[in-house]
């Protein structure tokens, strides 16, 4: 289920890993191997968090590459979705469920015997 308008990962950062530990952008972009000026742009909201970066904070805050990664999919997915109503997009076909039997040319009743 999709979150209603997730904050940016950015804020989340500050919130559960700078504010707690009493972390300057200075001391942390020198841990983290960035410029205090990504950082700062991260933390402000003005840049995304990327996999290069997911992977530093994960290392240094002990959580995951993925939860960081994830928090960044849900932002941009939001407010991607908000956008929608001003993006032009025509179907090219009925929208159905995936079947992988029929994608191989089995049916449903492949392989059972009767009897």
């Amino acid at each position: 289920m999709m979150m209603h308008n997730p904050p940016h990962p950015g804020k989340i950062l500050k919130s559960l890993c700078f504010e707690p530990l009493g972390l300057s952008v200075a001391e942390a972009a020198e841990a983290l191997g960035v410029k205090p000026e990504t950082l700062s742009d991260l933390l402000n909201g003005h840049i995304g968090i990327t996999p290069e970066m997911a992977v530093r904070l994960s290392a240094a805050f002990d959580t995951t590459a993925e939860s960081w990664m994830n928090q960044q999919a849900q932002y941009d997915l939001w407010h991607a979705e908000q956008r929608m109503g001003k993006i032009e997009v025509r179907k090219l076909y009925p929208a159905r469920p995936f079947d992988r039997r029929a994608k191989r040319g089995h049916h449903a009743g492949a392989g059972r015997q009767v009897g």
